[in-house]
């Protein structure tokens, strides 16, 4: 008995085609997204809509699944964190072979079960494999200030005026310095020969 079940909107029915070489039939629906549709920084929502056009075509060795699947993912922009939106327009095509036609080590080929075949497999790697990895609202994203966070594509030229902290210390010797035209070292003799002359 098959594990599928014939109500799920992604569980789709091959009684009119299979066995039957030659044979096609065409589904068209709007499913929810199942859960984990998408990476961890883009996907698309679970609930919302996926267009899915669809033919089942019987073949030898089983039911050949193609066609198209729509849906929009939503996530953040990696650089600045704005929220961005891609619309995915898919091709997918799957073939799902017969118990009796696959092969014994081929554990992970998609098989009909009781003349059902689970779309959401096929559904999953589609959108896996168009979703960018690094997702940008656009290619020239300038991202957040690393310092303050403000968001650099609003002022491009944002900068601050900071101190490499290796060069700190020597700014503290800069700021305890004579502030006489002359060098210390001169000074320094100055004081030393009038303390003499005194004397």
């Amino acid at each position: 008995m098959s594990s599928l079940d014939p109500k799920d909107p992604l569980v789709l029915d091959t009684r009119g085609v299979a066995r039957r070489p030659g044979t096609m039939a065409e589904v068209v629906r709007t499913v929810p997204a199942p859960a984990g549709l998408g990476l961890d920084v883009v996907g698309v929502p679970e609930g919302a809509p996926v267009e899915l056009e669809l033919r089942l075509e019987s073949v030898v060795e089983g039911v050949l699944v193609s066609g198209t699947a729509r849906a929009q993912a939503s996530g953040e922009c990696v650089r600045c964190l704005d929220p961005i939106t891609i619309e995915l327009d898919l091709d997918v095509q799957e073939l799902f072979a017969y118990p009796d036609a696959a092969a014994a080590d081929a554990e992970e080929i998609a098989q009909v079960e009781d003349e059902l075949v689970d779309f959401r497999p096929v559904l999953r790697d589609a959108v896996v494999l168009a979703l960018p990895l690094q997702p940008v609202c656009r290619d020239d994203c300038l991202g957040l200030c690393a310092t303050c966070g403000a968001r650099l594509n609003d002022d491009p030229t944002h900068q601050h005026d900071q101190v490499d902290p290796r060069w700190a210390a020597l700014g503290d010797l800069a700021s305890s310095a004579p502030t006489s035209g002359a060098p210390a070292s001169e000074q320094t003799r100055d004081d030393a020969s009038q303390g003499a002359s005194e004397d």
